[in-house]
Protein backbone atom coordinates (compact mmCIF):
# COMPACT_ATOMS: atom_id res chain seq x y z
CA UNK A 1 0.00 0.00 0.00
CA UNK A 2 2.88 2.27 0.97
CA UNK A 3 5.38 1.32 -2.19
CA UNK A 4 4.25 4.09 -4.56
CA UNK A 5 6.15 7.68 -3.69
CA UNK A 6 3.75 10.68 -3.96
CA UNK A 7 5.29 13.43 -6.24
CA UNK A 8 4.30 17.22 -5.93
CA UNK A 9 5.66 20.12 -7.87
CA UNK A 10 9.21 20.24 -5.89
CA UNK A 11 9.28 17.08 -3.42
CA UNK A 12 9.13 13.31 -3.72
CA UNK A 13 7.70 11.78 -0.64
CA UNK A 14 9.07 7.84 -0.55
CA UNK A 15 9.61 5.31 1.97
CA UNK A 16 12.49 5.70 4.44
CA UNK A 17 14.92 3.07 3.99
CA UNK A 18 18.29 2.28 6.54
CA UNK A 19 20.36 4.03 3.73
CA UNK A 20 18.67 7.24 5.00
CA UNK A 21 20.05 6.87 8.42
CA UNK A 22 23.06 9.67 7.93
CA UNK A 23 20.72 12.36 6.72
CA UNK A 24 18.43 11.13 9.38
CA UNK A 25 21.42 11.66 11.91
CA UNK A 26 22.05 14.97 10.68
CA UNK A 27 18.55 15.98 11.27
CA UNK A 28 18.16 14.76 14.44
CA UNK A 29 21.33 15.73 16.03
CA UNK A 30 20.48 19.45 15.57
CA UNK A 31 19.65 20.93 18.83
CA UNK A 32 17.70 23.29 17.14
CA UNK A 33 15.46 21.12 15.59
CA UNK A 34 14.99 19.22 18.85
CA UNK A 35 14.12 22.50 20.31
CA UNK A 36 10.44 21.90 20.93
CA UNK A 37 10.46 18.30 20.46
CA UNK A 38 11.56 18.01 24.35
CA UNK A 39 15.15 19.04 23.55
CA UNK A 40 17.04 15.41 23.31
CA UNK A 41 19.08 15.87 20.34
CA UNK A 42 20.26 12.04 18.93
CA UNK A 43 23.99 11.27 20.22
CA UNK A 44 24.30 8.14 17.77
CA UNK A 45 23.52 7.37 14.17
CA UNK A 46 22.23 3.94 15.61
CA UNK A 47 19.40 5.82 17.03
CA UNK A 48 18.52 7.20 14.02
CA UNK A 49 18.39 3.59 12.67
CA UNK A 50 15.94 2.14 14.94
CA UNK A 51 13.90 5.03 14.08
CA UNK A 52 13.82 3.97 10.71
CA UNK A 53 13.03 0.56 11.40
CA UNK A 54 10.03 1.48 14.05
CA UNK A 55 8.95 3.23 11.16
CA UNK A 56 9.47 0.49 8.45
CA UNK A 57 7.38 -1.37 10.85
CA UNK A 58 4.38 1.11 11.09
CA UNK A 59 4.04 0.77 6.69
CA UNK A 60 3.91 -2.99 7.55
CA UNK A 61 1.65 -2.59 10.66
CA UNK A 62 -0.53 0.19 9.78
CA UNK A 63 -0.26 1.03 5.50
CA UNK A 64 1.31 4.53 6.55
CA UNK A 65 3.82 5.97 8.65
CA UNK A 66 6.40 9.03 8.22
CA UNK A 67 8.16 8.83 4.73
CA UNK A 68 11.65 10.64 3.60
CA UNK A 69 11.26 13.87 1.37
CA UNK A 70 13.52 14.38 -1.30
CA UNK A 71 13.97 17.74 -3.61
CA UNK A 72 13.74 16.90 -7.38
CA UNK A 73 16.03 19.43 -8.09
CA UNK A 74 19.17 17.40 -6.19
CA UNK A 75 17.33 14.73 -5.34
CA UNK A 76 18.57 15.53 -1.80
CA UNK A 77 16.94 14.19 1.58
CA UNK A 78 15.74 17.43 3.31
CA UNK A 79 13.40 15.79 6.25
CA UNK A 80 10.68 13.53 6.66
CA UNK A 81 6.63 14.51 6.68
CA UNK A 82 3.69 12.37 6.68
CA UNK A 83 0.78 10.28 8.53
CA UNK A 84 1.12 8.41 11.22
CA UNK A 85 -1.17 5.78 13.08
CA UNK A 86 -0.51 6.36 17.00
CA UNK A 87 -1.85 3.76 18.96
CA UNK A 88 -0.84 5.32 22.13
CA UNK A 89 -3.74 7.99 24.13
CA UNK A 90 -2.89 11.31 23.63
CA UNK A 91 -5.34 14.21 24.40
CA UNK A 92 -7.92 11.88 24.98
CA UNK A 93 -7.88 10.29 21.75
CA UNK A 94 -6.43 6.76 20.93
CA UNK A 95 -5.94 5.14 17.46
CA UNK A 96 -5.99 7.92 15.51
CA UNK A 97 -4.19 9.38 12.53
CA UNK A 98 -1.29 11.99 12.84
CA UNK A 99 0.79 14.13 10.29
CA UNK A 100 3.88 15.53 11.37
CA UNK A 101 6.91 16.90 9.57
CA UNK A 102 10.53 17.52 10.83
CA UNK A 103 12.78 19.17 8.28
CA UNK A 104 16.83 20.06 8.10
CA UNK A 105 17.63 23.11 9.78
CA UNK A 106 18.61 24.97 6.10
CA UNK A 107 15.39 24.25 4.81
CA UNK A 108 13.11 26.10 7.06
CA UNK A 109 10.42 28.40 5.88
CA UNK A 110 10.66 27.21 2.06
CA UNK A 111 7.32 25.83 2.04
CA UNK A 112 8.28 22.43 2.05
CA UNK A 113 6.49 21.13 5.67
CA UNK A 114 3.17 22.52 3.77
CA UNK A 115 3.73 21.42 0.21
CA UNK A 116 4.46 17.74 1.64
CA UNK A 117 1.59 17.91 4.23
CA UNK A 118 -1.37 19.22 1.15
CA UNK A 119 -0.23 16.16 0.11
CA UNK A 120 -0.21 13.96 2.35
CA UNK A 121 -3.85 15.20 3.91
CA UNK A 122 -4.83 14.39 0.33
CA UNK A 123 -3.50 10.97 0.04
CA UNK A 124 -5.09 10.15 3.74
CA UNK A 125 -8.39 11.56 2.84
CA UNK A 126 -8.99 10.09 -0.37
CA UNK A 127 -6.92 6.79 -0.48
CA UNK A 128 -6.59 5.82 2.80
CA UNK A 129 -10.74 7.28 3.44
CA UNK A 130 -9.64 7.85 7.06
CA UNK A 131 -12.49 10.25 8.99
CA UNK A 132 -10.07 13.20 10.21
CA UNK A 133 -6.30 14.02 10.73
CA UNK A 134 -4.99 15.61 14.07
CA UNK A 135 -1.65 16.86 15.24
CA UNK A 136 0.04 18.12 17.99
CA UNK A 137 2.72 20.45 18.34
CA UNK A 138 4.66 22.34 21.87
CA UNK A 139 2.54 25.22 22.41
CA UNK A 140 5.65 27.96 21.73
CA UNK A 141 6.30 26.24 18.20
CA UNK A 142 4.74 29.12 16.05
CA UNK A 143 6.43 27.99 12.70
CA UNK A 144 4.76 24.51 13.23
CA UNK A 145 1.31 25.69 13.90
CA UNK A 146 1.28 28.35 11.27
CA UNK A 147 2.20 25.30 8.95
CA UNK A 148 -1.01 23.30 10.59
CA UNK A 149 -2.93 26.41 9.93
CA UNK A 150 -2.30 26.48 6.58
CA UNK A 151 -2.70 23.10 6.00
CA UNK A 152 -6.16 23.57 7.29
CA UNK A 153 -6.22 22.10 10.21
CA UNK A 154 -8.02 24.06 13.49
CA UNK A 155 -6.84 24.79 17.47
CA UNK A 156 -9.01 22.62 19.44
CA UNK A 157 -7.15 22.68 22.73
CA UNK A 158 -4.11 22.86 24.93
CA UNK A 159 -3.02 19.68 27.21
CA UNK A 160 0.36 18.37 29.02
CA UNK A 161 2.00 15.86 27.61
CA UNK A 162 5.09 14.56 29.10
CA UNK A 163 5.43 17.61 31.15
CA UNK A 164 4.69 19.83 28.23
CA UNK A 165 1.93 22.57 27.07
CA UNK A 166 0.95 21.15 23.72
CA UNK A 167 -1.31 22.17 21.40
CA UNK A 168 -3.83 20.17 19.63
CA UNK A 169 -5.21 20.74 15.90
CA UNK A 170 -7.44 18.60 13.56
CA UNK A 171 -8.99 18.51 10.51
CA UNK A 172 -12.18 16.37 9.10
CA UNK A 173 -12.44 14.20 5.83
CA UNK A 174 -14.62 17.13 4.10
CA UNK A 175 -15.30 13.83 1.33
CA UNK A 176 -17.37 11.53 4.18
Amino acid sequence: MMKDPIETERLVLRELLLSDAEVMFELDSNPNVHLYLGNKPFTKIEESKAQIENIQKQYKDFGTGRRAVILKETNEFIGWSGIKFITNEINNHQSFYEIGYRFIEKHWNKGYATEAGKAFIDHAFRKMKVDAIYAYADEGNQNSRKTLEKLGLRFVNSFEYEGETQVWYELNNPNL
